[in-house]
């Protein structure tokens, strides 16, 4: 590996999405993770369909570039297993419920009496502290306690979910923007620290607008369909073929586009003089729109918008996506080789470096793949003592 954090050790407990995506985003930068997981089972995103092969997309989908330890963390031999290579490790990971770490014996005060440097990343639902901290949580619960499901869909119609798993997702990227900042101030202290990360707490966080809009009017944000809540024209909207999104909220912009249209008087209209006006009147104003705008094909209209400088784009579909030329150029999906399924397609990362590039080649790893390779590399141990922690079930 060349990343940025080649040399980097990681040790990860981690489960389905948040914890498997956040050592992921660390393997991608050049980390050494170790995924740490049960005999015989494993993490249970394997089992998740669709299967290629016999394998779960969804776990192929954010494992990659891992290696798979099977280590049986119930029992005292396999405890003492992880106590041996935390002074080796630089950032440990889990994302159970508060409290399950401790039973095992590997909690944060533990760890950190083995390893003052380590890093210590929790993840979970509620975070570590908290009323609500012992309760289990999901994506979807993460997303609707933290008000997310609240400002998402159809105005006038039932709440949705976001469409991917930003609760989980969310929770990762605000974990490793504090991990490696654990990591930098560990430079100048010497000292690791334990983080707490709640899948909750980010939701807050990125319904900052939200509630920023409630701080200064009492507003409580409603779901605005494919609409800005503070800017108009600023949406989506059909055309004689595909959806697009328009963003013409702007001095400029708005006057240009009563240009395009045909329609430079709206540009005066009393109802539309300001972005404050427009919004008022935007259901008035959309009307006008879509009646325009469903004159074209979306590939006409976007002509148009290029030569005319505008801010503009397609509402593409998963297959538009992948197909784009302009993120395969930018390697945003790549092939990695798996033991036995061969070449396999996954997202790339959007890190670009120009020295220190990130390099995506190896697959997720088969269960237990790599459990002798790390105990010969990493603890010394050999052949026959290998053998033995099988036979015992430790391993």
């Amino acid at each position: 590996m060349s990343g940025p954090l080649k040399g980097i050790k990681v040790v990860s407990f981690e489960q389905v999405l948040s914890g498997p995506y956040a050592a992921m985003l660390l393997a991608d930068l050049g980390a050494d993770v170790i995924k740490v997981e049960q005999p015989g089972k494993g993490d249970g995103a394997r089992y998740n369909h669709p299967l290629i092969g016999d394998m779960s997309s969804y776990f192929l989908s954010v494992n990659r570039g891992k290696k798979s330890i099977t280590v049986n963390t119930k029992s005292e031999k396999g405890v003492d297993i992880i106590k041996k290579l935390l002074p080796q490790t630089d950032i440990l990971i889990e994302n159970f419920r508060p409290g399950v770490m401790k039973r095992m014996g590997l909690d944060y005060e533990v760890s950190k009496t083995i390893n003052s440097q380590l890093i210590y990343l929790s993840l979970s639902g509620f975070g570590q502290y908290g009323p609500n901290s012992p309760r289990p949580v999901y994506d979807m619960v993460a997303q609707a306690v933290g008000g997310a499901v609240s400002i998402t869909g159809e105005p006038n119609r039932p709440c949705v979910r976001v469409g991917y798993s930003i609760g989980d997702i969310g929770a990762a990227l605000f974990a490793i923007n504090a991990t490696l900042a654990a990591l930098y101030e560990r430079q100048h202290s010497g000292q690791g620290q334990h983080i707490d990360i709640s899948m909750t707490d980010c939701q807050v966080a990125l319904c900052e607008n939200a509630c920023a809009r409630y701080f200064a009017s009492g507003e409580i944000a409603k779901p605005l369909g494919g609409r800005h809540p503070i800017h108009t024209p600023f949406q989506i909207f059909p055309t004689n073929t595909d959806d697009m999104v328009v963003v013409a909220h702007r001095g400029k912009y708005w006057k240009k586009l009563c240009d395009i249209i045909g329609r430079p008087d709206l540009a005066n209209d009393p109802r539309f003089k300001d972005g404050a006006i427009r919004i008022e009147n935007h259901n008035v104003l959309e009307t006008i729109l879509v009646k325009a705008f469903k004159t074209k094909t979306r590939d006409e209209w976007f002509k148009i918008f290029y030569e005319n400088k505008m801010i503009y784009g397609a509402v593409n579909n998963i297959e538009q996506v992948v197909t784009d030329p302009h993120f395969n150029e930018r390697q945003m999906f790549v092939e990695v080789q798996h033991p036995r399924l061969g070449k396999l397609k996954v997202v790339g990362t959007p890190m670009k470096f120009s020295r220190t590039s990130c390099q995506i080649e190896k697959a997720s790893p088969d269960l237990g793949e790599h459990t002798e390779e790390v105990l010969r590399e990493k603890l010394n141990l050999n052949r026959e003592e290998i053998s033995n922690l099988r036979s015992e079930g430790v391993i």
